[in-house]
């Protein structure tokens, strides 16, 4: 009976024990998300301050006052911010238990980057047509590679956002389930900081 005892007392200190590793597991994994969120600031950093080195070296080319169509680039600002408010959304209805509304919310989230990222391609498509290629100066290589990379940061939330989708519709909201949106919404906003860096020091101050 002792023996009974002490094996089922065994039994649900190694159940704990699964718990406790996984909880752990999970916070290890959050905390490599901010070590990657970390090495991302250093690498827009570094992306902004070659920009601005460069962006008085048009090699004779166009300028940032004469490709920047304002017009566009505030509307891909105002879509942009939209979505990180709608992702906000999500995470609200994660936390009151709503998995419709928290799927709903993503999918509105999901489209309006994918129209951010339309927009993108398309001013981008626009700029080489007239002549201003990634080559074409110091300038175009600066805005090209940090612009782009913003943009490839966002697809890749874009695709991240999808398979969340699956993953939420097939499991529900579980611990696992809960870390990702926290995370993707964490790294939603992260671009969107880094978008109005980007208006602000690449757009703003080109036309200025």
């Amino acid at each position: 009976m002792a023996n009974h005892g002490n094996h089922a007392a065994s039994g649900a200190h190694g159940h704990d024990h699964g718990h406790g590793g996984h909880h752990d597991l999970e916070a290890l994994r959050q905390m490599g998300f901010w070590l990657f969120l970390i090495t991302d600031c250093i690498l827009f950093g570094t992306l902004f301050a070659t920009y601005i080195v460069l962006h008085n070296n048009t090699a004779g080319g166009p300028t940032a006052s004469e490709l920047f169509e304002m017009p566009g680039v505030i509307a891909e600002t105002f879509i942009l911010l939209t979505s990180s408010f709608t992702s906000g959304l999500a995470v609200l209805c994660m936390n009151r238990g709503n998995r419709q509304g928290l799927i709903g919310w993503l999918a509105v989230t999901a489209i309006l980057g994918a129209a951010f990222i339309g927009l993108e391609v398309s001013e981008f498509l626009k700029m080489v047509d007239e002549g201003a290629k990634i080559s074409t100066s110091a300038f175009l290589s600066g805005f090209y590679t940090l612009v782009g990379t913003h943009g490839l940061h966002v697809s890749v939330g874009l695709c991240w956002m999808i398979a969340l989708m699956f993953q939420l519709r097939k499991h529900g909201i579980t611990s696992v389930t809960r870390r990702k949106v926290n995370v993707i919404s964490l790294y939603w906003h992260f671009l969107d900081v880094v978008w109005i860096f980007v208006f602000t020091i690449v757009y703003m101050m080109g036309v200025m």
